[in-house]
């Protein structure tokens, strides 16, 4: 028998291992299929930590490939090594096939408290619906901040779970993701946003939409506006200008000042 002197440590320690001991030294790893191809997962004992595409179109090649990349992906970023689990987290495969992770733990210990607060900003968008970065980085009290909050995004450890494919650029262009940009617009799409429609807002410099029917000003996607009827919309390029009419933001989709 190959003597393991790592095996012989852990034999000669005087105490029984506490409960917990390995979901402290190492992560657990599935796969699973997420809503543009599978995914995989890495959770601690504290959530889900990471999720990276199982089907990386950037990297073909062998399953094996991709598993490497993504462990060690995941070894660099948090310094731990992963092992097989036997079965997803509590929660995961809905959270996935829905889009809504609110009952999800996530484990975002290894992100900076500015980058936690944008992610939490982010988690909050409702599917189907998009936000622009400077929504982000008012939500956060930080409005000159967008292009801290991009940097944020790109950094994400658990895209899908916090969605920021649902930030989008205020010209109604998709914008980068860490999946692709081709990946963020087939998400968004099969989440029901209507894309073209933004960009043909955004041409006519219209950021705004309102009711002239309840008197609130939300933002395009909200599904406040998509109820009001064209007859009582009206389109304001700043907020400024709808309440200059008026208008009042929405409570729901909570409009910022920033277009941008």
């Amino acid at each position: 028998m190959t003597h393991d002197p790592l095996l012989a440590g852990l034999a000669a320690l005087a105490a029984d291992a506490p409960d917990g001991l390995l979901d402290r030294i190492a992560a657990r790893w599935v796969r699973v299929a997420g809503p543009v191809g599978e995914v995989f997962v890495a959770f601690t004992d504290e959530g889900v930590a990471y999720v990276r595409e199982a089907d990386d179109p950037m990297h073909a090649g062998p399953d094996d490939d991709a598993r490497r990349r993504f462990t060690e992906g995941f070894r660099r970023r948090f310094g731990r090594p992963l092992l097989a689990a036997t079965r997803p987290p509590a929660g995961l495969l809905p959270a996935l096939r829905t889009g809504r992770s609110g009952g999800l733990r996530l484990d975002l210990r290894g992100a900076t408290d500015f980058q936690r607060e944008v992610l939490e900003a982010v988690r909050g968008i409702p599917r189907g619906e998009v936000r622009p970065y400077s929504w982000v980085a008012a939500r956060v009290g930080r409005p000159g901040a967008v292009r801290a909050v991009g940097s944020a995004l790109a950094g994400n450890p658990v895209p899908l779970l916090v969605p920021c494919h649902r930030v989008t650029r205020a010209d109604g262009e998709a914008g980068e993701y860490v999946f692709g940009a081709a990946t963020k617009e087939r998400l968004l799409r099969a989440e029901g946003v209507d894309l073209d429609r933004l960009r043909r807002l955004a041409k006519d410099r219209v950021f705004y939409l309102a009711s002239d029917t309840t008197g609130v000003v939300c933002l395009p996607t909200c599904h406040n506006a998509r109820r009001i009827t064209p007859a009582h919309r009206h389109g304001f390029r700043t907020l400024a200008e709808a309440g200059s009419a008026g208008y009042r933001p929405c409570r729901t989709c909570h409009p910022t000042g920033l277009a941008a």
